[in-house]
């Protein structure tokens, strides 16, 4: 009985994040579900009996989190087009014209639009740029500058 009384506290914490996990997409339900159990784990090697259970409930609650959010974020195939759309915007792309790019897998998408380009002192050609990321239907937007490095790849200067 006694250690029935304390496993509700888990199976409690287990039906918030499966619960949790209704309404978002494969990536991140996963990663939530992922984060559960290895937070999970590694709470329960804290403490023991009751703490051990708490730590192991706080373990789960954390994880399932830190999992979503990682899930929501881009995926390597996202990341992949999202840096060759880059590289090709800022090494031939009007200033003032967009190159856009997007994975159907994960419905995420984005633009690269050069604002300006100049040479420094030293120089080494330069772009102005924005660029905007939409990840599950919310879009963030960036402005920064990329230089020309020796080997004709562009790198982000902030």
């Amino acid at each position: 009985m006694k250690s029935t009384k304390f496993l509700i506290p888990i199976f409690a914490a287990s039906a918030l994040v499966l619960a949790g996990c209704q309404g978002q997409g494969p990536k991140q339900s996963g990663g939530t579900l992922v984060g559960a159990a290895a937070g999970g784990l590694l709470g329960a090697q804290f403490g023991k009996g009751t703490g051990k259970l708490i730590g192991t409930a706080i373990g789960v609650l954390g994880g399932a989190w830190l999992g979503g959010e990682v899930g929501k974020s881009l995926d390597n195939a996202d990341k992949a087009a999202m840096s060759q759309t880059s590289q090709s915007a800022l090494e031939t792309t009007k200033a003032g014209h967009t190159s856009s790019w997007s994975n159907p897998d994960s419905g995420n998408k984005g633009s690269v639009t050069p604002t300006k380009t100049y040479q420094t002192a030293s120089g080494q050609y330069c772009r102005e740029y924005q660029q905007t990321v939409t990840v599950g239907g919310k879009t963030e937007e960036a402005y920064g500058t990329a230089c020309r490095q020796p080997d004709g790849t562009w790198r982000v200067q902030n």
